[in-house]
């Protein structure tokens, strides 16, 4: 038989606290472990029960459900809190989200309703604390960056939408325009976008044409080298496959492998991943020196930046490891850097201006927009996201590729037209 989902109710009402235990009583996969008056008490019992789900009522005297649920989120980070409003309107959906809840229902609300929430919140739940636990067992920490081998960093995010591969193809350009040795890896298998970006053709060489010598542990780095496509700007690309059926050839061993051939050859090595916790994505992310994670300010942004931090967090990474980089930073439509930095418990390491009318001429073009309007503040703000992670340029860095790939840049007409 597999565990019962143990539930902790929160209400104020002692009716409603004793209605909600009967209905779940009939629940076989359900277990109702406590009943808490009020926030305070609620953080108590769930530190010492350690529930799977916690039913909140969002408007309790004393310590009301925001407040505790956002103590919840530090005392037991892996108890979904399911909020409960009679208010359905915007704003108290909004709270709930920012302080970390998983689901928001509206009462009254039938059995169904109840009863289907809870499931869905741990299946959500046990399915991140799954993958989770694979990639630790198989976790040997990686080569050490100790000077002589390249810095890997993971550009993710955990929503999809929010410019990650528009940051990771320009930060790589950025940081070739300061004399570094740089490799870009798409590691989206299955919809990878850092080739037309580029205005790279991915049909030719690719890491699915590589999966084989991956798997069997064989080849060097001179072997990964000839899989990987130049650019006019001086970066190297390891190209996700061509089709999403081939994504299967890269596993997380397949990638790993790769990164670690990879640091003795670049100084930066820069992985575009995937906005989901698949395998590879955790070994990626397990694997990298820095993890830049993007968000934007909207609220379902902030809310999934929220879960993968405690997912880092179970993962053991070291805060410095993760940094917070705000995509369009200056944008008066979303919520205030603020209150985005009070949801999240931390302070947001780098920001990047909206400019919209730049990113997307470059994109529609085949040219990062770091060549192709270079005095953009959005470029300026990459520029010093690349110092910041490369480090000083070399002295004698005086003509660089991504100079020339620049002034070429205004030649380039359109991203249909495929380089070979």
């Amino acid at each position: 038989m597999t565990d019962r989902i143990k539930v902790l109710i929160v209400d104020d009402i002692a009716e409603t606290r004793d209605h909600l235990s009967k209905l779940l009583g009939f629940e076989a996969d359900i277990e109702v472990v406590g009943a808490a008056a009020g926030g305070q008490e609620a953080v108590d019992l769930a530190t010492g029960l350690q529930p799977n789900v916690v039913l909140m009522d969002i408007n309790m005297p004393g310590m009301d459900g925001i407040t505790a649920t956002e103590r919840l989120a530090a005392a037991v980070p892996t108890a979904a809190v399911v909020m409960m409003s009679v208010q359905g309107e915007a704003d108290y959906l909004r709270r709930s989200m920012l302080a970390g809840a998983r689901e928001f229902l509206v009462k009254p609300f039938s059995s169904d309703e109840l009863t289907a929430s809870i499931r869905q919140v741990w299946a959500r739940e046990r399915d991140k604390l799954s993958r989770i636990v694979p990639v630790m067992a198989g976790h040997d920490g990686g080569p050490e960056n100790d000077g002589e081998l390249g810095t890997v960093v993971a550009v993710f995010s955990p929503k999809g939408g929010v410019g990650r591969t528009t940051i990771a193809v320009n930060l790589a350009v950025a940081a070739a325009a300061l004399g570094k040795r740089v490799a870009l890896v798409d590691a989206s298998f299955q919809f990878g976008d850092v080739g037309v970006l580029l205005n790279l053709n991915p049909r030719n060489k690719s890491i699915a044409d590589l999966a084989a010598e991956l798997q069997a542990g064989e080849g060097d780095a001179e072997s990964l080298q000839s899989f990987m496509v130049a650019h006019s700007s001086g970066i190297r690309v390891l190209l996700a496959p061509p089709t999403p059926e081939q994504a299967e050839l890269v596993g997380p061993t397949e990638i790993k492998r790769a990164l670690v051939r990879l640091r003795p050859e670049a100084d930066l090595i820069v992985v575009d991943c995937p906005s989901s916790f698949n395998e590879p994505t955790l070994a990626v992310l397990d694997e990298a020196d820095l993890v830049l994670t993007v968000l934007t300010l909207e609220i379902t942004s902030v809310k999934n930046m929220r879960l993968f931090l405690e997912v880092a967090d179970q993962l053991g990474y070291p805060p410095d490891k993760v940094r917070l980089v705000l995509n369009r930073a200056d944008s008066t439509l979303g919520i205030r850097v603020a209150d985005v930095e009070q949801s999240i418990g931390r302070k947001v390491d780098h920001t990047i201006v909206s400019d919209g009318r730049s990113v997307v001429y470059a994109l529609n073009r085949g040219v990062p927009f770091y060549l192709s309007n270079r005095e953009a503040q959005v470029s300026h703000d990459i520029g010093r996201l690349a110092a910041a992670l490369a480090g000083p340029s070399p002295a004698a860095a005086v003509s660089r590729p991504a100079d020339k790939a620049a002034k070429a840049a205004a030649g380039k007409k359109s991203l249909f037209a495929w380089r070979s």
